[in-house]
């Protein structure tokens, strides 16, 4: 598994690139040791369909990803449904997963963002 993502910065749209490369410095400060791996897909032919970029692993589990769509970014967490709670601006009804939807580098980037990135890693060490 690689350290980088396979897809090329020039593939996500220009509109929404800074806020995805934000969105993985700013991962990468606040969890250092998290293993990013890339998905391996291709830009989905519905503008609708999420594109998955890379998702972040503690050991073998995995704790959050990151996609795209046309106009905004989603930093997603796969323990979501825990984290929820203490973070009431997480979206999503699925049985576990929860989501965050972004739309600049600033607000990838904010305290309230990095506390919700160190709180899903705490949990997927316990």
């Amino acid at each position: 598994m690689d350290n980088e993502p396979r897809v090329r910065a020039s593939e996500i749209p220009a509109g929404i690139r800074p806020t995805v490369q934000a969105v993985r410095r700013m991962v990468k400060t606040v969890v250092p040791r998290a293993r990013e791996v890339a998905y391996r897909g291709r830009p989905p032919r519905s503008a609708r369909a999420m594109w998955k970029i890379a998702r972040y692993f503690v050991n073998e589990d995995a704790v959050a990803g990151i996609g795209v769509y046309p106009t905004y970014a989603v930093l997603f967490f796969f323990r979501g449904r825990e984290l929820q709670a203490s973070n009431p601006g997480l979206e999503g009804r699925g049985k576990e997963l929860r989501f965050l939807r972004l739309h600049s580098a600033p607000e990838a980037t904010c305290p309230a963002v990095r506390r919700l990135v160190r709180s899903a890693f705490r949990l997927a060490r316990t």
